[in-house]
């Protein structure tokens, strides 16, 4: 049973083909986002495929100057892959795409380090270019929670309630990063006072500010103002709060929908 798809860079006669729709004969096809491939390589627990610009037989050959011979080796382990970087020198990065920014660096020399993302985007810097393997292990499975269990329930981590103005604001600040811009700038006060007032007729620069300043306490980012020390000054409380919401998946890309839709009235 497969348990790992490779998807390598996109070659000259791939783009060609895409330009005028056709596909090669005998080739699978695929999309992951809104790029076309004419290859996948199908890899299943145990097996490896060896990738570089002179890739063995059954390896996957990368014809570009700038990618090491024997550049890196990926090797499938059931719902998980691991990745090797044989290069002596150049840093990869496999990046989550559905993760806002959320990725790995697998130094020069580094074997079998585990992989955890279910989509995977490995980058690698070749004489000024950025090539891209996807790697996608599709068996990834969750636990779906017991019915019916005695004593009490856990607390979550972070309580929020995506009802309110407060998960609204939190929402607009993570937009541009789930948008598909992991390094975009967080929007400005201003700017997300626009983009909520179309449902939020009232919102003003002191109510986005305010609801800000809540999250920054009831996400436990600083100490709330009843306590005696107050800590010092919290710097940086946008990206601090987006960092955590993405981190953590608090707001993921399908809360957007509460950015076209009424806010509760209540601001917690």
């Amino acid at each position: 049973m497969y348990s790992i798809i490779v998807v390598p860079p996109p070659t000259t006669e791939d783009e060609h083909s895409d330009a005028y729709g056709d596909t090669q004969s005998g080739t699978h096809s695929g999309t992951y986002g809104d790029r076309r491939t004419s290859t996948q390589l199908r890899l299943a627990p145990g097996e490896r495929l060896a990738f570089g610009r002179s890739a063995a037989d059954n390896g996957l050959a990368i014809a570009h100057e700038g990618v090491s011979r024997k550049a890196g080796e990926i090797t499938a382990q059931g719902a998980f892959w691991v990745l090797s970087n044989l290069s002596a020198h150049q840093t990869y990065v496999v990046e989550n795409p559905e993760g806002a920014g959320e990725h790995i660096k697998v130094g020069p020399g580094r074997l079998d380090a585990p992989v955890p993302f279910e989509f995977s985007r490995i980058v690698l810097p070749a004489a000024g270019d950025l090539l891209h393997i996807e790697v996608w292990a599709p068996r990834h499975d969750y636990l779906r929670s017991p019915e019916g269990m005695d004593g009490a329930t856990t607390a979550p981590a972070f309580s929020v309630d995506r009802t309110k103005r407060y998960f609204a604001v939190l929402a607009a600040l993570c937009e541009p990063r789930l948008r598909g811009e992991p390094h975009a700038p967080l929007p400005t006060v201003d700017q997300v006072v626009a983009r909520l007032r179309p449902n939020w007729p009232a919102a003003a620069r002191t109510s986005v500010q305010w609801n800000i300043d809540y999250l920054a306490v009831k996400l436990r980012l600083k100490p709330g103002p009843d306590t005696a020390d107050t800590g010092p000054r919290l710097n940086g409380k946008k990206e601090s709060l987006v960092s955590l919401a993405l981190r953590f998946d608090l707001v993921r890309e399908d809360d957007l929908l509460v950015l076209t839709e009424p806010a509760s009235r209540t601001a917690r």
